[in-house]
């Protein structure tokens, strides 16, 4: 009896034993879960925390794109007023754009899509096919103004990263009765260089008012 005593006793001390191994694993394994979790949340906080100053930013340079290409009409309106009222213009007749490309017909042959119709085309695509060499300065005739800055920077100089640029459309040119007394103004504002650019684009109706 004595050694089935002895021996039960031990018995229960081994199992005791592997009971706390197996808690101590079974511990190890909650708690390492948890640091995967928390480690998992922080990872979504911080990925969250930037994705998010990313919108900020990009809504911002929107707004931006959007205020350089209202400002962009603005400035063109005036000028084309400038024009009839000292009678440059009388009407919108071989003053609209045309190249390059035909950049003003939906289509090559009447069905075809032209591909370089504007509306085909991005904006950052416009403005390099307009300044195709990279100078600065439009290649082409009839661009009222080709990527002006009109904002100060800090220094008081005129910041080259929001600009505005603007022409004219012939809107009968896809089809119609001609009417040089109405065309399409298009603004492309920019907010940015680079790979970094933004850009906005305002399609606006503008035309002769007849006063009786």
């Amino acid at each position: 009896m004595e050694k089935y005593s002895v021996r039960k006793q031990i018995v229960r001390m081994q199992v005791s034993e592997e009971g706390s191994r197996r808690e101590k694993g079974v511990g190890l394994i909650v708690v390492i879960m948890i640091l995967a979790f928390m480690l998992s949340v922080g990872l979504v906080l911080i990925k969250t925390t930037t994705t998010g100053k990313k919108v900020s930013a990009n809504i911002r340079y929107q707004h931006q794109a959007f205020n350089a290409a209202e400002a962009g009409f603005d400035a063109a309106k005036i000028a084309i007023d400038g024009f009839f009222a000292d009678s440059t213009w009388v009407n919108f007749d071989g003053l609209t754009l045309t190249e390059p490309d035909n950049i003003d017909l939906p289509t090559t042959d009447g069905t075809t899509i032209n591909p370089n119709y504007f509306r085909c085309l991005t904006d950052i695509q416009i403005l390099h096919k307009l300044d195709a060499n990279g100078d600065g300065s439009p290649d082409y005739p009839n661009v009222l103004f080709f990527k002006w800055p009109y904002i100060l920077d800090e220094s008081g100089d005129l910041d080259p990263r929001f600009t505005y640029t603007a022409f004219l459309i012939d809107d009968e040119a896809s089809g119609g009765t001609p009417d040089a007394n109405d065309v399409l103004m298009v603004c492309i504002g920019t907010a940015g260089t680079g790979s970094n650019m933004t850009t906005s684009r305002l399609e606006i109706e503008i035309a002769i008012e007849t006063i009786i």
